[in-house]
């Protein structure tokens, strides 16, 4: 149930991702998209090991033509990591951000699905103009919870850094619908030539797969 390599006990857990197509366009685990059948099925969890790395076990995956939503079981100490990640925000606002990338790092060993370590983390890189390697931590972050506005307004900033103008525009259009009164999201739509869209009430899609189990 637990593992002491460290000093401290991680405990056995098992969660849900949900990774999205839109956030994967051109890279290799988003190939695994393009044909959700279940002839493919050992295709896509081999894509879905690379991606996820050795610490994360894939125990069943469900995906459509635009999302898979991915149970996984691993070592894992979340408050810890909770507490790390909320110290170095604190040091980040001080200005201490050599101490505060440090201790997002550290969280992100303790619990590498710490959505508040990755999205401190990748903000740290977007401050640093490390632009590609902050994108990989905030769909990190985004894979790890629901969608927030926060979140996606600053994805697609830096997809405009990136120039991904479509997809700046996808995750700031989604940010407006989330919240309307995102001003930051309204803005960046503007200065992109885009009126914002009126908000949706709701999103559906039909599953094109059934779920595998892989133990």
């Amino acid at each position: 149930m637990a593992e002491a390599g460290d000093g401290v006990k991680r405990i056995k857990q098992r969660r849900r991702i949900v990774i999205r197509r839109d956030d994967h366009i051109g890279d290799a685990l988003g190939m695994m998209f393009l044909d959700p059948s279940a002839e493919n099925e050992d295709s896509i969890l081999e894509r879905l090991c690379d991606y996820l790395g050795r610490r994360l076990r894939v125990v069943k995956a469900e995906l459509t033509s635009e999302r898979a939503e991915v149970d996984v079981e691993l070592q894992a100490l979340g408050d810890e990591a909770s507490r790390l990640a909320a110290t170095a925000h604190d040091l980040r606002q001080k200005g201490a951000r050599r101490n505060a990338l440090a201790l997002f790092r550290d969280a992100l060993e303790l619990d590498p699905l710490s959505r508040e370590a990755a999205m401190g983390l990748g903000l740290m890189l977007a401050d640093a103009e490390q632009y590609g390697d902050a994108f990989k931590m905030l769909k990190r972050a985004r894979e790890s919870g629901p969608d927030e506005p926060g979140l996606l307004y600053e994805m697609g900033r830096l997809c405009t850094k990136l120039e991904r103008t479509a997809s700046a525009i996808g995750y700031l259009e989604r940010a407006f619908e989330l919240d309307p009164s995102h001003f930051g999201a309204r803005r960046a739509l503007t200065e992109l030539g885009r009126k914002p869209k009126p908000p949706q009430r709701s999103r559906t899609q039909a599953p094109v797969k059934p779920h595998r189990d892989n133990h």
